[in-house]
């Protein structure tokens, strides 16, 4: 029942499809200013979600969630027009007389699926590519979100018909039925587990697909670093959400000569934001569930904490946690935390960190903090990563200029402004030839026509 019915969904969305009317880039803009104006509408209620699926703050829920996607359709709308113009490009002289063009072409019948970290930023946004491309779009929000999902669902009902975008609700034997249909594109948003199974089901339709994965981001502080700085910035960027951010600083090495420095100050960082009590602050989050509260509890070493470790499951409260004496054989360093814990790990050779980093999954985010220029382009060039930043965390995924995507197992393909527009395109490349003039050489019998190939290929 549940293909069935998902069959019938995609049936519908290509015929509408089919038929042009997602196409005009006038129709485009008119569905980006009405989801703007059902946001807006249900702003109140997308905020009170989030702090009941996550105890989010509304300033959180807000800059991260709400604000930063009505940013990104005022980007896309005021640019849209001239992204999807066709393209005039050169002409190699073997092909002349011809003039050469790319044009933007929607995929058709798309799939989105997003996480429960940040529920409905991870949807709509890629939405607006979808949008913005000329496709139609089936959405699949995370269930652990119910809040968020029943919101969402009232919007995107309110704005569009099912023909156009439509919600599909349920748990894994839906996202399941979902992978393994013929969509023209998949969008997902998760762990690198389920990830490898996006992969693999939609290998059965050869349906091309956008993974937006996670893994360990590592943080480097070497030992000239403005250490205040990086502490305000990195605890800024770990327990921001409770952690639960896929380009969250996973662990930190930390030059050994500064490393009870930045301890002193991560700890007075945590104090300034959240209070001597965290689990009394209006601005810390909760984890979404029992079993990824479960999980990140049982990497908690309570002989490494010099702060926090505290947890409460009735409240799914985990304190903002530091451990330190971390090696790569403790729990917490073998899989992506996702959660408030911040293992330090310390180092005297930045090659032997680089090294290590090597060693492991290319990860989605870098971040490095140090004043030398020299020491950012070294790092920047020697360690394979998504994105990330120099003396911050986080903040690369909110430019709508800069791609935005993960590399190896942390990802593939990206987006986020013109980015998101072409990745839900087809770039259709077309070489119109002229019927005026005819160059022989091309033709057989070739006779002596190579000398004359040689030398235009030269």
């Amino acid at each position: 029942m549940i293909s069935q019915s998902i069959s019938q969904t995609i049936t519908k969305q290509r015929e509408l499809f089919r038929s042009g009317l997602t196409r005009p880039i006038k129709f485009r803009l008119e569905q980006l200013e009405s989801l703007r104006q059902g946001i807006l509408k249900y702003e109140c209620d997308i905020i009170e979600a989030l702090k009941l699926d996550l105890n989010k703050p509304e300033y959180e829920a807000y800059t991260t969630e709400v604000g930063i996607v009505l940013h990104s359709i005022s980007h896309i709308s005021k640019n849209l027009e001239k992204w999807a113009k066709v393209k005039v490009v050169k002409t190699p002289i073997q092909l002349a007389p011809a003039k050469s063009t790319i044009k933007y072409e929607p995929l058709g019948v798309v799939l989105i699926v997003a996480p429960f970290n940040y529920p409905f930023q991870l949807l709509i946004e890629p939405l607006l590519g979808a949008i913005a491309a000329g496709n139609t779009a089936v959405l699949k929000p995370s269930e652990y979100t119910s809040h968020t999902e029943a919101v969402i669902m009232r919007l995107i009902s309110e704005c569009f018909s099912a023909d156009y975008i439509k919600v599909i609700t349920g748990g894994r034997d839906v996202s399941e039925a979902l992978f393994k249909a013929p969509f023209d594109h998949i969008f997902f948003t998760g762990s690198v587990q389920t990830g490898k199974a996006v992969m693999m089901a939609a290998a059965e339709n050869l349906t091309p697909i956008t993974l937006e994965l996670g893994g360990k981001s590592p943080t480097i502080v070497h030992k000239d670093a403005d250490i205040k700085m990086a502490a305000l910035r990195i605890t800024w960027g770990k327990f921001m959400n409770a952690g639960q951010i896929c380009v969250a600083p996973d662990y930190v090495y930390v030059h050994r000569d500064v490393e009870h420095l930045f301890i002193d100050e991560v700890l007075k960082c945590i104090h300034s934001f959240y209070g001597a009590f965290p689990v009394k602050s209006p601005d810390y989050c909760r984890i979404v569930n029992d079993k990824h509260f479960n999980r990140i509890v049982s990497l908690i070493d309570h002989d490494k904490v010099v702060i926090g470790g505290q947890y409460d499951l009735e409240q799914k409260y985990i304190a903002p946690t530091v451990m330190k004496n971390v090696t790569w054989d403790d729990a917490v360093m073998q899989d992506e935390i996702f959660g408030p814990i911040m293992p330090i790990l310390v180092y005297d050779s930045i090659e032997t960190v680089i090294d290590t980093i090597a060693q492991k999954p290319k990860p989605l985010a870098l971040y490095v903090f140090s004043e030398s220029e020299s020491l950012q382009e070294y790092l920047m060039d020697q360690i394979p990563f998504g994105g990330g930043c120099i003396n911050d965390t986080v903040l690369h995924v909110a430019s709508p200029y800069l791609p935005f995507g993960g590399t190896g197992n942390s990802g593939m393909g990206a987006y986020h402004g013109e980015t998101s527009f072409k990745t839900f395109s087809h770039q259709k490349s077309i070489l119109k030839k002229s019927s005026v003039f005819e160059l022989k050489v091309l033709y057989p019998p070739y006779k002596n026509n190579i000398q004359w190939i040689r030398k235009i290929f030269k």
